[in-house]
Parts: structure tokens; sequence; C-alpha cells
């Protein structure tokens, strides 16, 4: 039986970030600073800092930025279940800022500890005594063994009663659409809370021509609810559309309802898509409406970008309420 504490297990891969100093490409920078990031472990730690209860299961190199995810993320107050493994590297991404607002991210994950994911990683009784199951289209698209994990992982939510949210964060580096529509696909047919923008709410949709070159734009409401019923014609899960500065639409069992974004100074935009994430399911958890959900994600999105990092910006409460009381004004005067 699902357990009802509002816990959240995650699991995916976390690698070592090493981002420019300066702006500029890594041809010419001189100086980088070191951090980690990791979509799953990103949503983890905002999670954390909302008081959520959340678990991490990833695997990482038996080494120096292996044992740093291991620390950052345990020191953010999740309850880390990592796999050192001695054989392979821990994965590595390198971020280049272009401009204000503006970055380019490179991965170095082929064969990295992170891709070894196994079923044998998930500890038995970790999935069936939450009582969520958050994942991303990342990992099943990481290695075959990560793909069969994250259907191993869904189907003994599913089996135990534990719901499961999917956020298709889809990365055409990893997989081409129609590989990466096929595997995410899989784990979204289990999942009852899923996330994606329009063009990936479409890249898995059953409706196929919807993944030819459809555009998107700023996107209409009409259009949404119309993407959505594609993509879930018996209208039973809760589907989360992110648009970015034009804010989010929740639709569920036909419903929709739609949250306007902030207007803030952007320096980075990685990981606020994490921390939208994460807002959305702290509020979940607790058995909050959808017009509350929304209204603390697209709050977490917004202020993840006001900060360089893939997680440092995820906010606390406390900081959720300064910022919304101010007008969602960053700028605290």
């Amino acid at each position: 039986m699902a357990n009802t504490s509002g816990s959240v297990l995650t699991l995916g891969e976390t690698m070592g970030l090493f981002s420019g100093a300066q702006t500029g490409s890594f041809a010419h920078v001189a100086q980088t600073t070191i951090g980690i990031g990791g979509a799953e472990s990103n949503v983890a730690v905002g999670l954390a800092r909302l008081g959520i209860p959340v678990s991490w299961v990833g695997r990482v190199g038996d080494d120096s930025l292996g044992n740093r995810v291991v620390r950052e993320i345990r020191g953010e107050g999740v309850d880390v279940r990592a796999t050192l493994d001695p054989d392979v590297p821990t994965g590595l991404m390198l971020k280049e800022f272009r401009g204000r607002g503006t970055s380019r991210v490179t991965y170095y994950r082929s064969n990295s500890a992170g891709s070894r994911l196994s079923p044998a990683d998930i500890a038995a009784g970790v999935v069936e005594n939450a009582s969520l199951v958050h994942l991303t289209g990342i990992t099943p698209l990481l290695s075959e063994s990560a793909r069969r994990t994250c259907l191993s992982v869904v189907r003994r939510a599913h089996d135990a009663g534990v719901r499961v949210s999917l956020d298709i964060n889809y990365r055409c580096s990893l997989a081409e659409p129609g590989v990466a529509a096929e595997a995410i696909g899989e784990v979204c047919g289990y999942a009852d809370l899923v996330f994606g923008s329009p063009e990936e709410i479409a890249l898995v949709s059953p409706v196929s021509q919807l993944r030819e070159g459809t555009s998107f734009g700023t996107t209409s409401a009409e259009a949404i609810a119309g993407l959505v019923r594609s993509f879930d014609p018996d209208g039973r899960r809760e589907v989360v559309v992110k648009r970015g500065a034009f804010g989010a639409t929740s639709v569920n069992g036909g419903a929709s309802v739609t949250a306007a974004g902030h207007t803030v100074d952007v320096v980075d935009t990685v990981g606020a898509g994490d921390a939208f994430v994460a807002g959305y399911l702290s509020g979940d958890v607790q058995g909050w409406t959808i017009e509350q959900k929304l209204a603390r994600a697209n709050a977490c999105g917004a202020l993840m970008c006001t900060i360089p990092g893939d997680w440092e910006a995820s906010p606390t409460p406390a900081e959720l309420d300064e910022f919304l009381d101010s007008g969602a004004d960053p700028v605290q005067r």
C-alpha cells in the first residue's frame, strides 16, 4: 500500500558541472566554477527546501566528482541512496554562458556511472513506501539498463498503488524524436501526473502527426486543451503544460486551469523547469488545489532564473512568501 506521509522518491543521473566563470566560450574563458547538476536531484533539492521528505537514487563513479555529488545532495537534506561504481567515472557537463540569460550545456555522459543505473539499484520497499515517484524522460534514454530501471520502478509503483510523476524533459542529444517518443512513452503509460512543454507533450502523443514539425509558439488555451486531449483522450492523467515566461496550464479530467508566469531579470534559465516541478509536486503531495500548485510552481521557476546554477536558487517557503508578498518583484528593498 502506498505511503501517505507525503514522501517523494526520484532517481536519475547527477553529474559534475563545470561552469564558465565569465561569459564566453571555453575556447577562451580562463576560469570555471565546479558544481553538480541533474534534473532529478534538482527536483529533490527543491522539494527538500520546501519541507517535503524526499529520496534520490542514482549511480556515481567512485571518484572525487561522485563524492561531491553525494555530499552536496545529502547536505541539502535529501535521503541519498547512491551506488558508487568503481569501474566508470561520474558524468560531466560543461556550461558556457553566451550572454545574460543564455547558456550552452554540453554533456559527457556516454558510459558514465549514471548511465549504468539498473533495477538492482532500487532497493526493496523504497518504491513501495513512497507516496509519489518522480522520473524524467532523460533517464530511459541514457542506456538500455536505465530504460529497464525506469520501467521496473513505474511498474512497481503501479502495483503498490503509488502515484507516478513524469517530466518529459526531452534531450535531443540523447535520442532522435522517434526513439525518444517510444522510450519515454513506455514510462509515460504508467504516469498519473505528466509535465512537459507543448512540444514535449506532442512528442509522446499517440497522434503521430503532432510530432512532425509542429510549432506551438505562445499557444492559445484552446490549442493546449486540444493537445492534451490528443495526448490523454481518456482524461485519466493530470497534465501540466509548461510555457516558461507565459506561465503554465494544468488539465485534469477535462478541467483546465491556467496561471500566468512572472517577469524577472533572467540570469540563468537552466534548472527553472526542475524548480517548477518541485514547486508543483510539493503542493501535490500535500493535497493542494491546482491553483495553489501552479502559483507555487511558477514562483519557484521564476526565482530559479535569477541566480546562476542548476539548483542553488531553489527557494524555501519563506523566500517564496517574500517574493509573492513583494508583488513578485525579485528585488527586495
